[in-house]
């Protein structure tokens, strides 16, 4: 292997989560093009092959699309306790008018 190529396996993970990992780190012009597999379909685990270049070390893009994944799972988050505090807002004020 490579100085940037590095097999990783995920655990406790599905087809999901690799697809949201791979389309984080192929938006990168640091990442070529990297293979991913399901073990077998009753494991909940995946194989990783991550290649750079640049310099840069296989490990440190995956912990990077990782925190991607993150910040959008907060951002998601932040939108949904917002919305929710508006909605239940309007309702108490409904609720006040109603009565």
């Amino acid at each position: 292997m490579a100085m940037g190529e590095k097999m990783l396996q995920m655990g406790q993970a599905d087809g999901t989560d690799k697809l949201h990992l791979c389309s984080t780190m192929r938006t990168t012009p640091l990442a070529t093009p990297f293979d991913t597999c399901i073990t077998h379909p009753s494991e909940r685990k995946i194989n990783l092959r991550i290649q750079t270049k640049g310099g840069l070390l296989a490990v440190d893009m995956f912990q990077k699309g990782l925190e991607h994944i993150m910040g959008v799972c907060q951002h998601i988050l932040s939108k949904f306790e917002a919305s929710m505090e508006e909605y239940n807002a309007q309702e108490d004020v409904a609720m006040e008018e109603a009565y």
